[in-house]
């Protein structure tokens, strides 16, 4: 399936490409990951870490899917407020998911510092604004709630958005310690770090036939076969070998990247900026001073083949743009639409499948999938060594909405 359609605006910041090593395929791998994006190479970083002989195996080139259309927004907080949670699977588990997703941020900055340019990696405060006057009411629930659970955090009122924004609005949410990054740079630097470590990296290869073999499974390909014990399926919103997501849904979102532009006040400190209305705008600055604002979620998996569709779209965010920054000189250099997968209970898919020991799926849908990402590859990698993971049971695959 196709999963992205317009002009991209990531891949021009690339000026070397990722030079893979030729390696000829071994007898034996411990662990097989099959899928070239961010979940893909971060799980093959943690399975290194472990001291694991690993292949990685992409059907096209690496960073090409998901990845490449990603906005590089990093959000402890998710779709579903905390609050909101705590009402879904109680306190304690959703108040540890938060924390898991805190920490994920953490995690990533620490892999980015081993990184040429850090993956432009920079941390950011997000502010949250009420779309409408009733929301203020939701932003401060959620306020006490991540305050009261040690999530840093502020309130602004009206007056304080209007200073530090230049626009009005009744309340905004601030949660610090978020960040941004470039995800394709990510992807790319980190490929070329895990290689040099041991990972044997296949790439425009399809896997034919899965076929198991006592505790071992063989993977067919017209390049060769391959041998592991256990498989990683980190293929984004591609189509899964073994059942379907019984709490999943793809829609497409749009995106546009503005010029460069020369002052961002009153644009406060480069925040992240999103907002209460579902589906939501979510905007963030680049290091070359452009804009990205996505949004207008539609419930259909396919993107357009129609240009007209994406520039009308892509105006729209523009209009949204102008309506919050009526005095920033902006046009549109880039635009474009993707696919995202989307989960019933605003968790991700990740852990072993329950029907077929040995595979793991690290399925990061919903609208935090770099950090989702994260957590998935340190859990999987604690379940391929036999190390119990506790937070393993709450993104299960066997969970109500998980698999079937």
């Amino acid at each position: 399936m196709k999963i992205h359609s317009g002009t991209l605006y990531w891949p021009t910041t690339i000026h070397n490409e990722l030079s893979i090593i030729k390696n000829p395929i071994a007898p034996f791998y411990e662990v097989i990951i099959i899928g070239g994006g961010i979940a893909g190479f971060l799980a093959a970083h943690a399975c290194l870490e472990a001291g694991l002989k690993v292949a990685l195996i992409e059907k096209n080139d690496i960073a090409k899917g998901s990845t490449v259309a990603n906005t590089g927004i990093l959000h402890f907080s998710n779709d579903m407020m905390l609050h909101e949670l705590i009402d879904q699977i109680g306190e304690k588990d959703a108040v540890r998911f938060y924390r898991m997703c805190y920490e994920a941020i953490q995690h990533i900055e620490t892999i980015t510092n081993t990184l040429p340019d850090q993956a432009d990696f920079q941390r950011r405060q997000s502010i949250c604004f009420a779309s409408k006057t009733r929301d203020a009411s939701k932003l401060l629930r959620e306020f006490n709630a991540l305050h009261t659970h040690g999530f840093p955090c502020e309130y602004w009122n009206d007056i304080i958005i209007k200073e530090r924004l230049g626009f009005e609005k009744e309340g905004a949410l601030v949660t610090f310690n978020d960040a941004e990054i470039n995800p394709v740079k990510f992807v790319q630097a980190l490929a070329e770090q895990c290689q040099q470590r041991g990972l044997h990296i296949f790439t425009n290869i399809m896997v034919n036939v899965l076929e198991d073999i006592h505790d071992s499974t063989i993977l067919h390909t017209i390049n060769g076969q391959f041998t592991t014990r256990h498989l990683i399926f980190a293929t984004g919103y591609q189509h899964l070998p073994y059942g379907q997501l019984k709490g999943s849904d793809f829609k497409r979102s749009y995106t546009i990247v503005t010029n460069s532009i020369d002052n961002f006040k009153p644009w406060y400190e480069h925040s992240l900026i999103w907002e209460t209305k579902r589906p939501y705008l979510y905007m963030r600055t680049t290091p070359d001073n452009r804009i990205i604002i996505g949004g207008l979620d539609e419930d259909k998996a396919k993107v357009p083949k129609s240009e007209e569709k994406l520039e009308k779209q892509s105006n729209k965010l523009l209009a949204s743009l102008h309506e919050l920054f009526p005095h920033y000189n902006v046009k549109i250099d880039y635009s474009y639409c993707a696919t995202f997968g989307d989960s019933i209970d605003c968790l991700p898919f990740i852990g072993e499948h329950p029907d077929h020991p040995r595979y793991y799926y690290l399925l990061g849908y919903g609208g935090n999938g770099t950090v989702y990402s994260m957590i998935g590859a340190n859990i999987i990698t604690d379940l391929l060594k036999g190390v119990p993971n506790d937070d393993a049971r709450i993104v299960t695959l066997a969970r109500k909405n998980g698999i079937k």
